[in-house]
């Protein structure tokens, strides 16, 4: 597929919403989507993906390189390799411990989302196995 050529553009449409407390945070699903939380409360982790939406504007959305944690002694590097909330696509994705499962409410221990991020989808947290005894490499700025 050439990109340059066929320009594509997805509709993806928020399943409920974050909402900050002092305390930790909870993220409030839309009852059209209750039933997928069937299970949930099983795993003590999960993964939720949330649109940066108040930065959902063509200047912030053509950054492509930042000084990761808005620190300008870190070194200049591609929002690919941050996490940055200025990128191409505003996709945020956090690991959160899974307190507690109210009805359609998760509670959380915490999340990079601001009060009111709508959250795009949920996913259960499975530690791999695939890739047992591995080393991790990261950069001095980590």
């Amino acid at each position: 597929m050439n990109l340059e050529s066929s320009p594509r553009t997805f509709t993806v449409h928020p399943i409920g919403t974050v909402c900050q407390h002092p305390d930790g945070a909870v993220i409030e699903i839309a009852p059209a989507y209750a039933d997928g939380l069937l299970g949930i409360e099983g795993f003590s982790h999960i993964v939720v993906c949330f649109w940066f939406d108040r930065n959902d504007a063509p200047d912030a959305r053509a950054v492509l390189q930042t000084h990761p944690r808005a620190d300008r002694r870190n070194p200049l590097t591609g929002v690919f390799a941050t996490h940055s909330p200025r990128r191409p696509n505003l996709i945020g994705i956090s690991l959160c411990r899974l307190l507690a499962v109210e009805g359609r409410r998760l509670k959380v221990d915490r999340i990079d989302a601001l009060d009111g991020t709508p959250v795009l989808d949920l996913k259960c947290y499975i530690p791999s196995s695939r890739f047992p005894g591995e080393t991790v490499r990261l950069p001095g700025w980590v």
